[in-house]
Order: C-alpha cells, then sequence, then structure tokens
C-alpha cells in the first residue's frame, strides 16, 4: 500500500508519486522506504534518492532449477532526479536481519516510507528482538571504511557518513534504538561542535570538498567516538546473540505460502 508523501517532502526528498515506479516491480513489494543521505539528514541539492526495500518470489522460484533472483536493482530519472531501488527477497532479508547488520535495520525503520503492507509491519515488530551488542561491529567497521575513504578523497561525504555512523552504534548501544538521522543524534550524543556547519555545507553539493575542516581535529574527534562506542558497547544491556528466529522463520514461510497482505 502507498503512503502519505508529506513526510517525504518535509524531509526535501524531491518526489510526489512513486507509485506507478514502484508498479513496475517484477515482484510483489513488501515495502520500500528511503536510505542514504536523506534519511541520514544531510543530503544535497544534487543527491539522488536511495530507495530500499523487500521483494517477495513466488515459491516456485525457489524450489526449481534456476538460481533465484534474491536481489533486484533499477534506475530510473524522475523529474531530473536519480532514482535508485534496491529489493532484496524476504527470505534473504530476514537472514541479514539475523546477523549484525546496522544497515538493512535502518532501512527497514526508516520513517522515510514510502510503499508498506502488513508483512512490513510485522517485520519492523520483530526488528528489536534482532538487535545486539555486535551491532557495534557493523558500525565500528562502516566508519572504518568511509573514514579512510575521506582521507583518499578529501570530500566532506564520507566524513560525516563516519560521524553518522559512530554516532548511531553509540546510541544503539546506549539505548537500543537504530536511529540513523544525524542531526537527531547530535541532540542524543556528544559530539564535535562543527559538524552542523559540516552539514550545512553538505547541502550545496553532493561531492563537496571538506575545505576548512582540520584534518588533526577530525582525526582526533573520531579516534575519541570510536573509545567512546567500545565502551557502549562493552556497557551495553543489548544481549550477545539475536533472538526473534522462530517468529521470522514462521513471518517467511506464512508470507511464501499464503496470500499477500
Amino acid at each position: 500500500m502507498p503512503t502519505d508523501t508529506t513526510h517525504l517532502q518535509d524531509a526535501g526528498l524531491p518526489v510526489t508519486d512513486l507509485g506507478p515506479a514502484l508498479a513496475a516491480e517484477r515482484h510483489p513489494l513488501l515495502f520500500a522506504t528511503v536510505s542514504g543521505a536523506h534519511l541520514y539528514g544531510f543530503p544535497s541539492r544534487d543527491s539522488d534518492v536511495d530507495l530500499r526495500g523487500v521483494h517477495l518470489l513466488p515459491a516456485e522460484d525457489l524450489v526449481g532449477l534456476r538460481e533465484p533472483e534474491e536481489t533486484c536493482s533499477r534506475m530510473w530519472d524522475s523529474d531530473g532526479v536519480e532514482m535508485d531501488l534496491v529489493t532484496h527477497d524476504l527470505r534473504k532479508f530476514v537472514r541479514l536481519m539475523l546477523k549484525p547488520n546496522g544497515y538493512v535495520l535502518e532501512q527497514l525503520l526508516s520513517p522515510l516510507v514510502v510503499h508498506t503492507s502488513a508483512l512490513h509491519a510485522e517485520l519492523v515488530a520483530l526488528a528489536p528482538d534482532v538487535l545486539t551488542r555486535n551491532h557495534a561491529h557493523h558500525y565500528r567497521g562502516f566508519a572504518g571504511t568511509q573514514w579512510r575513504l575521506f582521507g583518499r578523497t578529501g570530500e566532506l561525504k564520507p566524513l560525516l557518513y563516519t560521524f553518522r555512523a559512530l554516532l548511531t552504534g553509540i546510541h544503539l548501544m546506549r539505548s537500543g534504538e537504530v536511529l540513523a538521522h544525524l542531526p537527531s543524534l547530535l541532540t542524543r550524543v556528544p559530539a564535535p561542535s562543527y559538524l552542523p556547519g559540516l552539514i550545512t555545507a553538505k547541502a550545496e553539493a553532493e561531492h563537496r570538498g571538506a575545505d576548512g575542516v582540520d584534518g588533526a581535529v577530525a582525526a582526533a574527534d573520531v579516534e575519541s567516538l570510536h573509545r567512546v562506542l567500545d565502551e557502549a558497547q562493552a556497557q551495553s544491556g543489548l544481549p550477545d546473540r539475536a533472538g526473534g528466529f522462530d517468529a521470522l522463520h514462521d513471518l517467511v514461510v506464512r508470507a511464501r505460502l499464503g496470500p499477500l497482505v
């Protein structure tokens, strides 16, 4: 079912009705949400729109001899804005949920919903059961990758991605909440005071250089937040292993064999 697009416009998304484009998908969609810079709270004027979600393959695609199309991707232009849609089959997505993969949980729990269903709501309700302290490894690794990219390119985007990942990980370890929106994180986790200015600068261009950023100061701040993440993980009340396996298994079986709702 499509949703009201008011929340998308409030987030600065240059989209109105995505229904016709999503209806062109080969397989039924259980949900589609906005990820990337728009979700993280620092899109640029020329940012593309990253759509992520879950589709449902028919049972015969999984029991026959041909390899199933577990991941589908498509790009198109919408009024001059590049749209990028990537979806996983439900079974693959749930398997990723059961790993310490913060990325898929951010997609599932994104408040920027462009298509939803009753099964999407069930997945959202089960998401807290799969959270573990080991999700800190995901955010630690992602931050490290983006920091190295910043070192090679000097661009503002990977620098903001670095801080966003660390703050998301810290907040998750402390609160059990998956929050990917950097401006909101700045109200919850102590962070460098210059980050709001970098968010404002990033709005001008997707690949803008990090002009005026003191590399030594940024490096010290990133190192400090890594230590905070380590401490938050050690003190977290989250479990060591994901739960919810049986409930997610039942959901996948019911979705595959029953009517799509």
